[in-house]
């Protein structure tokens, strides 16, 4: 109805490409519902995503490409062949276990050529290094306790320290990035999400940065003629209001 003659001009005009933006952007407002915890507001952001994919399938199907049955039927046949311990005769006794069978389904039955392949290109880096460090891992390709992982930080870490004394911007982006992708190695050993660990720290910073404006703000002041020493000094308070409120 909506891409109809008589129906909305906006939907007429959109194609795949220019709303891909739109599928992100609805992804990211999910997770940010299911961050915050408001799970009264969970239905209408899955449905707003869901709006997404059902609006490709329609446009697919306006060029007799696919339909959306299509895609669930791709679904369904996926879902099929990458259980075959709950649907043929493979046995299975954790979820570490069907990692591995997952990916190697991947190779054997769907034709991938590496054990990494399958990680979108355009996904935030910290997300893409850890879901490349896991991918390897099923092949056995890591470390086999988090001891050398802590060595491997410190060494990036030294590394990285050097570089700067050389002051080589180049080989200072490149440890920098060889430090952080071995932080998201120890975030997998202690089985946290880096991604998810960084966006918390990000809003906890938002958070606090905001009540220590306010703070210069009830008093009259401006936060722009503060020095650093007072700004640390308000942010420590409410910092410490913080853990209060937690006890």
């Amino acid at each position: 109805m909506l891409r109809s003659p008589e129906g909305c001009p906006w939907d007429r005009e959109q194609t795949h490409k220019s709303l891909r933006q739109h599928l992100l952007e609805e992804a990211y407002e999910v997770i940010e519902t299911i961050d915050e915890e408001h799970y009264d507001k969970l239905p209408e952001e899955l449905g707003d995503l869901l709006l997404q994919i059902i609006f490709h399938a329609q446009m697919a199907a306006e060029n007799n490409r696919f339909n959306i049955g299509t895609v669930l039927d791709h679904i369904n046949e996926k879902l099929v062949r990458r259980h075959p311990h709950v649907f043929g005769t493979e046995v299975v006794e954790t979820a570490a276990e069907q990692v591995v069978l997952w990916e190697r389904t991947k190779i054997n039955k769907e034709g991938k050529k590496s054990a990494i392949d399958g990680i979108p290109k355009l996904l935030p880096a910290l997300i893409r290094a850890y879901r490349m460090q896991n991918k390897a891992a099923t092949v056995g390709f890591d470390w086999g306790s988090i001891e050398p992982v802590w060595d491997k930080v410190s060494e990036e870490t030294q590394e990285l320290k050097e570089a700067c004394k050389d002051g080589k911007q180049e080989e200072i982006e490149g440890e920098l990035g060889d430090l952080l992708f071995s932080i998201v190695n120890l975030a997998r050993f202690l089985k946290i999400n880096p991604e998810d660990a960084l966006r918390k720290t990000i809003s906890k910073f938002e958070r606090r940065f905001r009540l220590v404006e306010e703070d210069f703000k009830n008093r009259g002041e401006s936060i722009h003629d503060a020095t650093l020493a007072e700004m640390d000094k308000v942010w420590d308070r409410v910092k410490a209001a913080e853990h209060k409120t937690r006890e």
